[in-house]
């Protein structure tokens, strides 16, 4: 670069701590400025759910920052989903065949300690308290301040890592029309607390997602290293189904916990403190038509792709934006080319992800415990025996491997075809027509190239 290889990210979060280390550990100058302040010094204050699903993907990008041992010292294994029926004892619905493919429960404030580690140890350099006011794109200029202070600094290009409000995409929007658009979700979230057990222990199966499905609403709980659970409702803001706006206070709390999720009110002893306590979050999808101003500046993450949290994938993707923005910066001479081939492979795989995320939301709250769906998830196992190289489920493709989401999202569909075909009309699998659903797989499967887990 004849910039003499600078750059600018605005965010210190995982994404921009991930990225200064990526970039610093090339021999790249790195400056990254985040509004809040240090956490190690005064505590995380994301104000998001502290959970997170690690999965390939992200995993992929921890090794390539060498720092994938230290986060996993942390993570707890999840196996699979511990479906709660409304009647009926818990099921266990693995995500794979076996423990070489499961997923990590990770906490989102350790995890950005060890990313703003890594980048101080590479020698990124961090300012916290600091946060973006202006940006001169013209004269290649942005002014920052906090804590009493306020600075005009000069750019080469900026990377905004600074989440779904991103203040740097709102500045590029000043200057050019990115195209913005937010659906908001009509369904919120809050979050409880499962305290540890007697002695410190897990009160129930640590290594799963645990989730209680409920047709319009749902609750799920993710463990934690401290032995803690993170119990997220999810239901509609409003109407006359179970909604915040019908289930307002802590005392409506527990009549409505008592009645559809019984088995996980002795769990919660904070339940009608931890209610009144905690917001309602909301939830949208972020969509742009560019991520950048030619090679001035580029979004990354949630400030280009803000998804629903119901795959497990917004911090996956924004890892893999890290990867493919730093490989860019390194193959292309100049700004413009490396932020507009990031765009160019990024762009498609996030709207794909996007699109899923949506859809296994009505998968999780509603046909997870459903007969249907067992029967096709049980037939898509026997078809990938079958078919190694040809049918890949769905959450394996997403999860356990790194194929682009768009390819993930096309073969998905084709296989949710298969399946239906398969299984119509009938109960058991000892009714599939093999030689039928293998000639259907033959006929509209390739071969599948990735990288496996």
């Amino acid at each position: 670069m004849n910039t003499g290889r600078q750059i600018t990210i605005i965010g210190a979060g995982l994404a921009g701590a991930l990225l200064a280390t990526l970039l610093a550990q090339r021999g790249w100058r790195v400056e990254v400025f985040e509004r809040r302040g240090d956490p190690r010094l005064h505590g995380y204050a994301g104000g998001r759910s502290i959970n997170l699903a690690l999965a390939e993907r992200g995993l992929h990008a921890l090794r390539q920052a060498g720092t994938d041992d230290a986060v996993m010292r942390q993570a707890v294994m999840m196996r699979g989903r511990m479906v709660h029926p409304l009647d009926g004892q818990p099921e266990l619905q693995r995500y794979g065949r076996d423990d070489s493919e499961v997923i990590w429960s990770i906490n989102r404030g350790e995890l950005n300690i060890v990313l703003i580690e890594a980048a101080e140890a590479a020698g990124a350099t961090l300012h916290f308290d600091r946060r973006l006011e202006q940006v001169d794109f013209d004269r290649s200029t942005f002014v920052v301040k906090g804590d009493g202070h306020e600075e005009k600094r000069s750019f080469a290009a900026l990377v905004g890592a600074d989440g779904a409000g991103s203040t740097l995409r709102g500045q590029m929007a000043q200057v050019a029309d990115l195209g913005e658009r937010i659906d908001w979700l009509d369904h919120g979230y809050k979050e409880l607390e499962i305290p540890p057990g007697p002695g410190g222990s897990f009160r129930i199966e640590p290594n799963a997602l645990h989730i209680w499905p409920r047709g319009h609403y749902m609750c799920i709980a993710l463990p934690n290293d401290e032995r803690t659970f993170t119990v997220t409702l999810f239901m509609p803001h409003a109407g006359p189904h179970p909604s915040f706006e019908t289930v307002p206070d802590g005392d409506a709390a527990a009549d409505f916990f008592a009645s559809d999720f019984a088995d996980a009110v002795p769990l919660i002893p904070q339940l009608e403190a931890d209610y009144e306590r905690n917001p309602v979050g909301s939830l949208a999808t972020l969509t742009l038509d560019r991520w950048r101003i030619d090679g001035r500046a580029v979004l990354v993450g949630d400030a280009a792709h803000a998804m629903v949290p119901f795959h497990g994938q917004g911090m996956n993707c924004a890892f893999e934006d890290c990867v493919a923005l730093a490989d860019a910066l390194e193959s292309h001479d100049a700004f413009e080319a490396a932020f507009s081939a990031f765009e160019a492979e990024r762009m498609p795989n996030a709207a794909a992800i996007q699109h899923m995320a949506l859809e296994n939301y009505l998968e999780m709250r509603d046909r997870v415990d459903d007969a249907d769906y067992r029967l096709q998830r049980a037939l898509e196992l026997m078809l990938q025996d079958r078919h190694p190289h040809r049918f890949v489920p769905h959450y394996a493709m997403v999860s356990f491997m790194r194929i682009p989401y768009a390819v993930a999202l096309e073969r998905s569909e084709i296989q949710r075809g298969i399946l239906q075909r398969a299984t119509a009309g009938i109960e058991h699998l000892d009714a599939i027509d093999w030689a039928a659903v293998d000639a259907d797989v033959r006929s509209r499967l390739g071969l599948l190239e990735g990288t496996p887990a």
